[in-house]
């Protein structure tokens, strides 16, 4: 009864491993399982996506050019303020003190100036009355009715009078010029006195304010930046600043259109163009040191429309389009494979003969380049695996824009060519001509 057990035993055993090895040989005979997709034409858009910050495109840092103590702020933080609207007082005591001492000096020149004019106008009418008394004389010595002494000091007194009278004038011209000084500096004091009361140069928002009521602003010098009051931004006009990676900097251009999400406002999505493109890198600064270290660029967009509630410094993400296609062949991106190929002096991909059935040996060069024949070259390609008769065909393929699940194919597939998508592993380690079985995916939309 053992005997018989341990019989009956083994021929379990041996129906079962015939089960398990024909399996195994069908499977093996079957190929790998693969999931294809049918190539079609699609619309497809290349997209450059970056991080960065909102800013306004006119922001205005508010400082002072006098120094003293503010004595009144009208502004906080976050307001709205119109054009010319008044933001801070500072002390104007000293401006206009300078003020009022150059109107003074002006007045004391244009008081001496009438005064010169009088001057000239007494040095005309002496002038006038020495040359009559010089005729007279002169018609007295001709008749002999006068002495030469006296014709003499006649002739004498009107070039006393001339000399006098251009010495008048030369003063009048001295001290226009001096009125012209003192009005400049009085101009300048007034300038100065001006300063001391800051109003809005711009329609915008206060969003930062750096001083507070009886603080001391302290103007710039050359190793001193000064006190920074206030900030104002124009937030009619916004822009994102991104920072984009040196690969992608090629593809972008002036009047892209972008995509911009604000992390703030997360609801919505904003459109955009590009407005500039950074010709060098951002600089950055690491410990102890500052160079050319970044690799990205700064990239801005304008956006199109005002955005009430938006305030600079928000993060944001934009998508740029860099390049659009409409109706193109499209490969799957997870179909796409790299792979070592023979070509022969034609510049066709050398395959062995397809033997029915079964595997179709490996075109995948293992030889060195001295054992090629003439003629022949092994080059890497960029390419996709097709389905051929339960085969696994690779075709190199040259592509165009990338889009966010498919590339463009510009030659070397065609519409209605089913590809090889997955499984990973297995595109991965297929080989041109091995054996596969199909699994329909379904269509993507």
């Amino acid at each position: 009864m053992t005997r018989k057990k341990l019989l009956i035993g083994l021929i379990v055993l041996v129906v079962v491993g015939g089960v398990v090895a024909a399996n195994f040989l069908l499977k093996k005979e079957n190929g790998k399982t693969v999931a294809t997709e049918t190539i079609q034409k699609r619309d497809l858009e290349a997209v450059v996506s970056a991080s960065g910050k909102i800013q306004a495109k006119t922001q205005i840092n508010i400082s002072s050019d006098t120094m003293g103590r503010v004595t009144e702020l009208a502004v906080e933080e976050g307001q709205r303020v119109k054009k010319g609207q008044f933001l801070m007082q500072i002390d104007p005591r000293q401006q206009r003190t300078a003020a009022e001492r150059m109107q003074a000096s002006l007045g004391g020149a244009r008081s001496q100036l009438e005064e010169t004019r009088s001057a000239i106008n007494t040095a005309r009418e002496n002038l006038n009355l020495s040359r009559e008394t010089a005729r007279r004389q002169r018609e007295l010595w001709t008749q002999q009715l006068t002495t030469r002494d006296a014709l003499d000091r006649a002739e004498n007194e009107v070039k006393v009078r001339e000399t006098q009278l251009r010495q008048t004038e030369q003063s009048l011209s001295t001290q226009e010029q001096r009125i012209r000084e003192n009005q400049a500096s009085l101009s300048g004091a007034q300038y100065d006195l001006s300063k001391a009361r800051i109003e809005s140069p711009i329609d915008g928002l206060i969003v930062r304010r750096n001083i507070e009521q009886g603080e001391t602003v302290v103007i710039g010098t050359m190793n001193n930046a000064g006190t920074q009051l206030l900030v104002i931004a124009d937030m009619s006009i916004i822009e994102a600043e991104v920072e984009v990676d040196e690969t992608d900097i090629p593809s972008v251009q002036l009047g892209q259109v972008a995509k911009v999400r604000i992390d703030a406002i997360p609801d919505k999505t904003f459109t955009g163009k590009v407005t500039e493109v950074g010709n060098s890198p951002i600089q950055t600064t690491t410990a102890g040191t500052t160079g050319q270290t970044a690799t990205n660029f700064k990239v801005t967009i304008q956006l199109d429309t005002e955005i009430a509630e938006v305030r600079p410094g928000f993060t944001c993400t934009a998508d740029i389009t860099t390049a659009t296609r409409k109706k193109v062949v499209a490969v799957p991106i997870q179909a796409m494979a790299v792979r070592e190929v023979i070509y022969d002096d034609k510049g066709a991909i050398v395959r062995p003969p397809k033997q029915e059935g079964k595997k179709r040996p490996s075109v995948e060069p293992t030889a060195s380049a001295e054992e090629l024949k003439p003629g022949q070259t092994r080059k890497e390609v960029e390419g996709v695996f097709v389905l051929r008769d339960k085969n696994a065909l690779f075709l190199p393929v040259k592509t165009g824009i990338a889009g966010d699940k498919f590339f463009e194919v510009l030659d070397g597939l065609k519409d209605g060519d089913k590809v090889i998508t997955g499984p990973f592993n297995s595109v991965r380690d297929l080989k041109d001509g091995d054996l596969v079985k199909q699994e329909e995916k379904p269509k993507r939309t």
